[in-house]
């Protein structure tokens, strides 16, 4: 049975993490404009929100669904909370683009708050986590999975996103290091611009 719930955890994790939204836009730009060690640290930040929801949807099953009543409110409030973000980042960006754009620094604790607060900001992570999630612990145990079943689950969750982020700031970071000063100069711009734009499609549902 756990091993049954591990695969039910990593499944529902790779179905929250795999979409491409708004905080996997800024995940892509931190990886192609940060050092690998601060990249990986924001790619565990996400991860550690998914994990938080996976535990609440087996601590609390079927009661986290109800969070679906709120959805035009989450979406307004998390989804204006990101137009913001990434409006900010042309503003930015306007002010520096004659700047040469190197390597950003910065500590890899800080990274890793931020997307601790943009994921936990993204609706989109909870509202599925309220569906997917807890559709799954339902078919655990008949939706009262025992201590050692719902471990299980929450470790799949875990380990699927940590996996999957992972990977994509990997990626993005090995692809980052090839990129010179011109093309580095356009990826914030064009990150904030695409996430304003996910944000604008968020917030009008």
């Amino acid at each position: 049975m756990e091993t049954n719930a591990l695969a039910l955890g990593a499944l529902a994790g790779l179905a929250v993490a795999m979409p491409l939204g708004p905080v996997g836009v800024l995940l892509l730009r931190e990886s192609l404009l940060a050092g690998r060690r601060r990249a990986v640290a924001a790619a565990l930040g996400v991860a550690t929100v998914d994990t938080v929801y996976a535990l609440a949807a087996v601590l609390l099953g079927a009661r986290v669904a109800a969070v679906e009543s709120a959805a035009d409110a989450l979406r307004l409030v998390g989804g204006a909370a990101l137009l913001v973000i990434g409006a900010a980042g042309l503003v930015r960006w306007w002010r520096t683009r004659r700047d040469v754009v190197e390597v950003e620094q910065g500590a890899a604790g800080s990274a890793y708050l931020r997307f601790v607060g943009y994921t936990a900001l993204n609706p989109a992570t909870l509202l599925i986590f309220a569906t997917v999630a807890t559709g799954a612990v339902a078919q655990l145990g008949d939706g009262r999975p025992s201590a050692a079943v719902g471990a299980a689950f929450v470790v799949g969750v875990m380990t699927a996103s940590a996996a999957w982020q992972v990977v994509l700031v990997v990626i993005g970071g090995l692809a980052g290091a090839r990129l010179g000063p011109r093309l580095r100069a356009w990826v914030t711009p064009v990150g904030s611009a695409l996430l304003v734009a996910l944000a604008a499609w968020v917030v009008a549902g």
